[in-house]
């Protein structure tokens, strides 16, 4: 399918800085199911009247890790400073990363991350690594000195808040950004870019939505760079998608299977728990328990398995993710949608407002 088909035209006002506060203030565009008034204006915080007593919340709890590394490569007398984002953990001292600028590394050589000194002499609480293997797109695999907890604890020492770029190239990260960029379910470590429609949560709200008779359940996927960036390809067929490392466990699975039983619908807190539940539900429609990389890449034409309602943020042009949203209510409505927010004045990506989504019938697995 031609990656042309989701492009659009977004002014750079409507990109998002900081987000709302409170945090469940944020706008919510709805997207009504075929018969309905197609979209509505509201407010994150009326959620809980827009869904149904019996339906279950599914939110994923990956914290996002300080992936962004700093650091100098030194060749002779020719010294090249050096900035790595981590987006997948290969093995207890390995990383994948995108670094800039990958041109000036060749396999074998070494990167000292840390603070480093005006002359580059001196390196404080550094850590070191070896090229191990490059990919096209400045990916690159890196081997740490140190391994398992010691690596961990290294990466949250020397590395900065992964902000993304259309954030980071208008304002430095700040203190802020420490709790701003992380969910009210951050849990388990391993994410380097927000599940950002969760960000638009609050103790409140859940507990409204609680006493709604809708159920919050936890699934993880580690959210990594890839996911956020713009498809190259002039076909979608051609673009790959970067793995990420997911895990619903059988509780959930049994969980979210009776709440289908029973009438209830799943409503997944943004595009990642999308895509892990995907990919964890066969053709018959059963969520099994599933631990593992995910790679699913999901264009018009997907029969969605599992899931009935997506809230999720505004995406960037020719994204994987506007590609997914227009896959669940179909290209034409998403483009009147965008339109209509943009129009209007919503704030877009990480830090933005949010949409509601309900399935088209049409896109439903048998």
């Amino acid at each position: 399918m031609r990656v042309d088909l989701f492009d659009f035209e977004l002014p750079e006002e409507r990109i998002a800085l900081r987000p709302a506060e409170p945090r469940d203030s944020a706008r919510l565009l709805v997207v009504n199911p075929a018969g309905a008034p197609e979209l509505s204006d509201r407010i994150v915080r009326d959620l809980p009247g827009l869904l149904r007593p019996g339906d279950a919340l599914v939110v994923n709890d990956t914290r996002v890790i300080p992936a962004r590394l700093d650091g100098v490569r030194v060749r002779g007398e020719a010294v090249a400073r050096i900035q790595a984002t981590l987006h997948k953990r290969e093995g207890d001292d390995r990383w994948w990363a995108f670094v800039r600028p990958a041109k000036k590394l060749n396999v074998g050589e070494r990167i000292r991350f840390g603070e480093t000194s005006e002359s580059m002499a001196c390196l404080l609480g550094s850590l070191d690594v070896e090229v191990l293997e490059k990919r096209d797109g400045g990916e690159v695999l890196l081997g740490f000195a140190f391994t398992g907890a010691a690596l961990d604890d290294a990466i949250m020492r020397l590395g900065h808040m992964p902000l993304p770029p259309y954030i980071a190239s208008k304002r430095g990260e700040d203190d802020r950004d420490q709790s701003d960029y992380q969910t009210l379910f951050a849990d388990k470590l391993g994410a380097v870019a927000a599940p950002t429609a969760g960000l638009h949560f609050t103790p409140a709200l859940i507990d409204a939505l609680a006493a709604r008779g809708v159920a919050t359940h936890r699934v993880t996927l580690h959210v990594g760079a890839g996911t956020f960036l713009p498809v190259k390809a002039d076909d979608t067929a051609e673009h790959r998608m970067h793995a990420e490392y997911g895990i619903v466990t059988e509780e959930i699975a049994r969980a979210l299977n009776a709440v289908r039983t029973n009438g209830g619908r799943i409503v997944c807190v943004g595009t990642t728990s999308l895509r892990i539940l995907e990919s964890a539900t066969g053709e018959d429609g059963i969520v099994k328990p599933f631990a593992g990389d995910t790679s699913i890449f999901i264009t018009p034409g997907y029969r969605f398995r599992a899931v009935d309602v997506l809230l999720t943020n505004f995406h960037l042009p020719r994204s994987t993710l506007f590609m997914l949203v227009s896959s669940f209510c179909g290209l034409e409505r998403m483009q009147r949608a965008y339109a209509h927010a943009i129009a209007n004045e919503y704030r877009f990506y990480s830090y933005g407002d949010a949409c509601l989504l309900f399935l088209d019938d049409k896109v439903r697995a048998p």
